[in-house]
């Protein structure tokens, strides 16, 4: 075994099988439990160990991630599950994204039984889970990250301490909301492009040498020039970022027009049964409303 040691993992989606897959290839004993059996049964098969319930994930190591959908996802496997089952000096580390709030909760309930727990949401999409270079968010204690980093440098290549408990989810939280905004800048300048007869290959090649490059255009461009929306990053998992992000903002007392106004693409989108696909389909949304096109259900 590598010197990874003996590694957790809960939360096999699209972003955490590809992640578990890269601590298995790096050497880690790796632990795994899931909720549905077909992925889990697929890492197994390459040499992880599946768990049966989380207290035997806590048991057989000393660190686990979770990678979940939400906060009511976090607080029943993290508070309900395994801090309850863990022993002291057990790090856990959260890379879904959830609520700052939330984050700050559990590292409380942490502390209290001495376990230890950072937030460490990440940026990058499938695209960067496959390729172990998620940029990392990380909150909590700097020893903690210096424990985690050897399990981390695997999956990112880019690890960053953000501040205490919470402060990795306020930077996702920032980072979901320019990400949003991106995609409906592109989408808008996409629909108004071609509605005036120009090519959105062209565009985006303009674009892309310009003050506008992005990202996005770059990781995403076959979605916008060849309309396909497969779930790279699922619009439903982005509308529930973008409400954190705007119910932090309320308790902030921070105005975010640009975020809320971008947050109703993604709710027509929903409205229409067009959740599960790519958030690149705000581009579907937009042209929608220019009556390029009519919104429904895959």
């Amino acid at each position: 075994m590598s010197a990874l040691g003996r590694v957790g993992f809960i939360g096999l989606g699209v972003m955490g099988r590809p992640m578990a897959s890269n601590l298995l290839n790096a050497g880690a004993g790796l632990v795994v439990h899931n909720r549905t059996r077909d992925a889990l049964a697929e890492i197994v098969a390459r040499g992880a160990a599946a768990a049966s319930s989380l207290a035997e994930v806590t048991a057989a190591t000393d660190i686990i991630i979770t990678m979940l959908a939400d906060d009511q996802a976090v607080r029943t496997v993290v508070g309900a599950g395994l801090l309850p089952a863990a022993r002291p000096g057990t790090l856990i580390i959260d890379m879904s994204t959830v609520s700052p709030l939330l984050s700050r909760e559990l590292a409380g309930q942490a502390a209290e039984r001495g376990v230890r727990m950072l937030d460490a949401p990440v940026s990058g999409g499938d695209v960067g889970a496959r390729e172990g270079t998620l940029s990392i968010m990380v909150g909590g204690d700097a020893a903690d990250l210096e424990r985690a980093r050897p399990v981390l440098d695997v999956l990112g290549g880019s690890i960053v301490h953000c501040g205490p408990s919470g402060a990795g989810q306020v930077v996702k939280a920032c980072n979901q909301v320019l990400v949003a905004i991106t995609i409906a800048g592109i989408s808008e300048a996409l629909v108004l492009g071609g509605r005036l007869g120009v090519d959105a290959g062209v565009i985006l090649d303009v674009l892309s040498h310009g003050l506008a490059a992005n990202r996005v255009m770059e990781l995403r461009r076959g979605n916008f020039t060849g309309h396909t929306f497969v779930p790279g990053f699922r619009v439903d998992l982005h509308h529930k970022d973008l409400d954190i992000a705007l119910s932090s903002a309320g308790q902030a007392h921070v105005p975010l027009p640009l975020t809320a106004g971008t947050q109703q693409l993604f709710r027509q989108l929903r409205a229409a049964g067009l959740g599960g696909l790519d958030h690149t389909a705000v581009l579907a949304a937009v042209e929608a409303q220019a009556g390029l096109g009519t919104l429904a259900p895959e």
